[in-house]
């Protein structure tokens, strides 16, 4: 980021006493929801705010030293601990300048047209077909450069990934990436690009924001969105103190004629609960889902190195979709990937414990993984602890178990087929597989809270579209059904989960976002 606009950005270590200030629109957030959305609306001359929870960091500053501990405290929302509080699901997000697409794995999906129609069939979704999204995905991905990536960028996993399929009879494609050309296959997506060839927000959207005058708080956290007759008009917030995450002392104060929330999908409904936002519908917090990831291992003979070059260059949407007999479920419901995993995260992931993890562990350059993405029917929600913090709940059952346990023998069956010797399992017994006719295994492993860890990375539902105000909180132009001038902007404006990567969904929806505020201002 160039100089004159990193100094635009004021961080909290240059804060020395209170603020007011006074703007058109204050956005909550700065991911690919609320970057965007403050760059059109500043584009169209209004004056814009953001607020950034989360901190700035900066490849030329040296500040991603692609190291997993220091990386967890600097951009993941939760420092990698967030979980659901049965603990069956780890929630990822990000808290950071660019949101969570700083860790994000850059693959970059338009929205399935299936699922949109469903939302506007389902839900009356308005302004949002494929049709008036379309342009916006163009515009989208010329300024993410997406492409596939490269054949010779693709990792070990990657061919061993298309190896397997391939075997197995299972179609296989080239996932677009948004990236440029310095990206140089490190592997360390999750801890924040350190060459700028990921082209989050940070290096994308939020720079041309700058440009065009909007104004970027970094280490300032929102505690109230202020309401006044059923209008919003402003919010209150406190600056945090980098190093503890506490409060600084020093307060902010902004007047606006809009708010925007886009503090993203896990913590838009929290706030807009601690802020005792009307909710005639009775579903703000709730309908949550979030693409849980199950996940097996594999022993390979040969060297896999999970943790380099691009992690999901390739993969199969052919599963997307549940596919039913007579309402018996037959398979799918998920994307398959090749996983990635970084060498800290790949050990608290796999079983054991002593001598044996050890054991694997000095194995760990020939452990190669799969991961899928579960498209979640059953929902969760959110609710507020005594102090205010977010409580959210979340099991997996019925049909997304069984989801869960077919994606597993789909991992199962690519890892085999590309020559993976044994497949670990991490569930609490270590279950292990060596044959295509073990997969029957996998129908009776233990998939209770605590005994399974699911990723959950996009979450989705809990401030719900749609046409009627009795059962859903923002309306088609994101703009909460009981109280004027606040808008939402960020996954939890989606019906359902998307059922891909939502990083693209949410841009695009931040444009109609913009567009409408500015045809009805």
């Amino acid at each position: 980021m160039k100089e004159e606009l990193r100094s635009k950005i004021l961080e909290s270590e240059h804060v020395t006493s209170s603020r007011k200030e006074t703007v058109d629109v204050v956005v909550i957030g700065t991911g690919c929801g609320g970057a965007v959305v403050a760059r059109e609306l500043a584009r169209a001359g209004k004056k814009v705010l953001m607020l950034e929870r989360g901190g700035l960091s900066l490849a030329e500053r040296g500040d991603f030293d692609q190291r997993e501990d220091d990386m967890f405290a600097k951009i993941d929302g939760g420092r990698g601990l967030h979980a659901s509080e049965n603990g069956q699901a780890a929630l990822t997000y990000g808290r950071a300048v660019g949101g969570a697409s700083v860790h994000y794995w850059a693959e970059t999906w338009r929205t399935p047209a299936d699922r949109l129609a469903k939302w506007e069939r389902e839900h009356g979704l308005e302004h949002h077909t494929l049709e008036q999204l379309t342009p916006f995905f163009e515009r989208i991905e010329k300024d993410l450069h997406a492409h596939p990536a490269h054949e010779l960028k693709r990792n070990a996993m990657n061919r061993l990934f298309v190896r397997g399929a391939e075997k197995a009879g299972i179609h296989w494609e080239a996932v677009v990436q948004a990236r440029d050309d310095r990206c140089i296959g490190s592997g360390y997506c999750m801890q924040g690009c350190s060459y700028d060839g990921k082209q989050s927000q940070l290096v994308t959207t939020i720079p041309q924001a700058l440009e065009l005058g909007v104004m970027l708080f970094a280490d300032c956290e929102v505690t109230q969105i202020d309401v006044e007759n059923g209008r919003a008009v402003g919010v209150s917030a406190h600056f945090l103190d980098r190093a503890t995450g506490k409060p600084s002392g020093h307060t902010l104060t902004v007047k606006a004629q809009k708010v925007i929330v886009a503090a993203g999908g896990f913590n838009s409904a929290p706030l807009l609960l601690r802020s005792k936002i009307p909710d005639p519908s009775g579903q703000l917090g709730k309908n949550l889902q979030m693409n849980p990831c199950p996940q097996l291992f594999g022993l390979f003979d040969e060297d896999v190195v999970l943790w380099r070059g691009i992690p999901a260059a390739v993969g199969t949407m052919d599963f997307r979709l549940h596919a039913f007999d007579k309402g018996r479920y037959l398979e799918g419901g998920y994307l398959l990937y090749p996983n990635q995993l970084p060498p800290a995260t790949l050990a608290a992931l796999l079983p054991g414990f002593g001598k044996p993890h050890r054991d694997l562990m000095k194995q760990a350059h020939r452990i190669g993984s799969a991961i899928a993405w579960i498209d979640d029917q059953n929902s969760g929600s959110v609710t507020l602890d005594a102090e205010g913090n977010p409580v959210w709940q979340w099991e997996l059952s019925g049909l997304d178990e069984l989801t869960v346990r077919d994606a597993l023998k789909k991992e199962a069956t690519v890892l085999l087929h590309a020559g993976a010797r044994e497949i670990i399992v991490p569930d609490p017994r270590g279950t292990r597989l060596s044959d295509l006719k073990d997969l029957a295994k996998l129908d009776t492993i233990d998939l209770r809270p605590g005994s399974t860890m699911l990723a959950s990375p996009h979450p989705a539902g809990m401030c719900r579209m749609g046409k009627d105000p009795a059962t859903s909180v923002v309306d088609s132009n994101h703009e909460v059904h009981a109280v004027k001038g606040l808008f939402v902007c960020d996954p939890s404006v989606f019906p359902t989960a998307v059922s891909v990567d939502p990083s693209e969904t949410i841009m695009a929806f931040s444009f109609v976002a913009a567009a409408r505020m500015l045809e009805r201002w």
